[in-house]
């Protein structure tokens, strides 16, 4: 399927160029071939009119001879019909492309030298002659080709005759199709200057597209440096440029993803050897030892498994459904957490100041958030120090904070520390796995907020949420006003 397309080959961008160039010419010449037989069709008519307008005139000509002609030589009437055709023969010239022609039972008349063929021809005398009625038609003449006619039968006393009015269409008609011959030359050198210019139009439109696929073959995992020149602003080129971006996000998500696994897999190694030494040394017969030893495999693996878990919270923060949002109380979130928070260590809890706001968040995330940064607090506090919660709301955000009067964190790691793995540099750090403070960084970033921490050397540190406020309608929550409420 993908070689009958011409993808995936190096027949892909010139096939799509000749399919492209393939319509262009249909088209171009449907519209030329429709706009000619239209044309053709209308002359031919508007020829037509012409012709029987041509024989209207020469049979009323006529007709007003007959009523007011008198004959020359006496002035009196004419006492023949032959005299009568005689004089109109002379009198009336003959258009362009006609002639004049007179028929008695056992005559034919013609004008002065106009003599023709089609005047003895007994087929057509045959044909007009026949007739006590005016008539017209068409008549092809084996010299003059298709004609149109029409006759005025004529009666003098006893004498009858037939005045006949001819006009050659042949010579007109072969004009017509002279005129079409050369429109249809001029046509197909215009299709061939249309194909040239297509051709090259759709080359520079289609580069890009082309582009895209010699970067995408050479790209691959170790390689995704490589960019697509952009030129222009149509579609093609926003294409490439939407392309260059999505490389952009791959050479980063990659970039991240091996950043990720290695310090993954250093931080599990690390449990993993412990593990694996311990077991090697371990003397089975040993009671004692061997029960020291399962209490130490047991942390091991319980720090193992929570380590699984936070990098299991952050690949879900990718994700779409990462946060199931609700109409959530900040005031009351702040008291919850307070609650769950004193059973993490023996401090000085307390509330700093509580906002009375609602907002449209996920309640569980951000609890989750709160919570690690109060677990945080207490690693780095002694009984004595006091940890303070707090959250507010002004303007178009909510702040939910975390504030203890621990030993502070340097300037040097407060931006580190967010990243996975990382942790600060005192030694008290290192009973945790590095991941929870970039939860809590994912879990604000998926509220289209932020994290960030104010601290220094012995004055404690203030972890500081930042989130987005939104309009909330009365009827999202039964606890809500009674009427709605702008956060």
């Amino acid at each position: 399927m993908s070689a009958m397309w011409g993808i995936g080959s190096g027949e892909g961008p010139r096939s799509v160029r000749a399919r492209i160039l393939a319509w262009v010419l249909l088209l171009a010449a449907v519209g030329m071939a429709g706009a000619a037989g239209t044309a053709y069709v209308l002359e031919r008519r508007r020829i037509d009119v012409r012709i029987e307008q041509a024989l209207q005139q020469e049979v009323s000509e006529f007709a007003e001879f007959r009523r007011s002609a008198v004959d020359p030589r006496d002035g009196g009437q004419f006492t023949t019909l032959e005299r009568m055709f005689e004089v109109a023969l002379r009198r009336n010239v003959a258009d362009h492309h006609q002639t004049l022609a007179a028929y008695l039972p056992n005559k034919t008349l013609s004008p002065i030298g106009g003599t023709l063929a089609l005047h003895a021809d007994p087929a057509f005398r045959d044909l007009v002659a026949g007739s006590r009625q005016p008539t017209s038609g068409a008549y092809r003449s084996p010299d003059d080709g298709e004609i149109r006619y029409s006759t005025v039968p004529v009666r003098l006393g006893e004498e009858r005759g037939t005045f006949v009015v001819v006009y050659f269409t042949a010579p007109e008609r072969s004009e017509l199709t002279e005129v079409f011959q050369i429109y249809s030359v001029v046509a197909v050198a215009a299709l061939a200057v249309i194909a040239l210019a297509g051709w090259l139009a759709a080359g520079r439109l289609l580069r890009p597209i082309r582009d895209v696929r010699q970067t995408a073959q050479q790209i691959s995992e170790t390689d995704l440096v490589r960019r697509i020149v952009v030129h222009g602003n149509d579609d093609v080129s926003s294409l490439a440029r939407t392309f260059n971006a999505m490389l952009d996000r791959l050479e980063e998500a990659f970039a991240t993803q091996r950043r990720f696994l290695d310090e993954a897999g250093h931080e599990l190694r690390t449990p993993i050897t412990i593990v694996r030494g311990h077991l090697e040394l371990m003397n089975p017969r040993d009671a004692d030892e061997t029960e020291e030893v399962r209490e130490l495999l047991l942390d091991e693996l319980d720090r193992m498994s929570r380590s699984v878990e936070d990098l299991i919270v952050l690949a879900k923060a990718e994700r779409p459904d990462f946060l199931r949002t609700d109409v959530v109380d900040i005031g009351r979130l702040t008291d919850v957490v307070l609650d769950k928070a004193r059973a993490l260590g023996d401090r000085s809890w307390r509330i700093d100041q509580r906002a009375e706001a609602w907002v449209v968040a996920d309640g569980q995330r951000l609890t989750q958030a709160l919570v690690q940064l109060a677990e945080n607090a207490v690693k780095f506090t002694r009984p004595s120090d006091q940890v303070v919660i707090g959250s507010s709301a002004d303007g178009d955000t909510v702040r939910l904070w975390v504030r203890d009067s621990g030993p502070g964190i340097p300037p040097e790691d407060t931006e580190r520390i967010f990243e996975r793995f990382e942790r600060g540099h005192s030694a008290i750090r290192a009973d945790g796995s590095g991941l929870g403070l970039a939860i809590v960084r994912a879990i604000a970033e998926a509220h289209g907020g932020s994290v960030a921490v104010e601290s220094g050397p012995g004055r404690g540190a203030t972890f500081l949420l930042r989130i987005p406020r939104v309009v909330v309608p009365a009827w999202s929550s039964p606890t809500a006003p009674t009427e709605e409420v702008v956060l």
